[in-house]
C-alpha cells in the first residue's frame, strides 16, 4: 500500500483546524482514524507532514557499475551474461548472480537477439 500523499494529509490538517472532528474527518476523507490523529500530532509539533522514504535494501547494481555495464555492452555485444557477471567482478568489485544481471539489463533496454545484445526497440512489443 502507497503511503497518503501530502496534500491529502495538509487537508486533512486543515479540516481539524477549521473545526472538524477527527473522526468525521476520517470518513469524510476515507483514511484511519489512527491516521488523522498521526497527521494531527505531526502538525501540533512542526513537523513534517510529508511521507517518510520507504525503507528497502540498497541496489545490488550502482550507477557506476550500470555505466560501466553499458560501455561494456557497446564494447563487448556478443559477451555472454557469464561474462558479463565476471567483468562486473574484476572492473566495479559487484558479485550477483546471472537473474539479477538479466534484469538489470531488461530494466535497461537491452535484450539479447541472435547471440549479441541489442537495444531494445520503441515498436517492439
Amino acid at each position: 500500500m502507497n503511503a497518503y500523499s501530502e496534500d491529502l494529509r495538509k487537508k486533512i490538517v486543515e479540516a481539524l483546524r477549521r473545526g472538524m472532528g477527527k473522526s468525521e474527518a476520517a470518513r469524510a476523507f476515507g483514511v484511519s482514524l489512527s491516521s488523522v490523529k498521526r497527521y494531527a500530532k505531526l502538525y501540533d509539533e512542526g513537523r513534517p507532514l510529508a511521507p517518510k522514504k520507504r525503507p528497502g535494501s540498497r541496489p545490488k547494481i550502482d550507477e557506476d557499475a550500470k555505466r560501466l555495464l553499458e560501455a561494456d555492452l557497446r564494447r563487448r555485444p556478443t559477451a555472454t551474461l557469464e561474462e558479463r557477471r565476471e567483468y562486473l567482478g574484476r572492473v566495479a568489485r559487484v558479485a550477483v548472480s546471472r537473474a539479477t544481471l538479466s534484469r538489470v539489463l531488461k530494466r535497461l533496454g537491452w535484450s539479447r537477439k541472435k547471440d549479441r545484445w541489442e537495444r531494445t526497440s520503441a515498436t517492439s512489443s
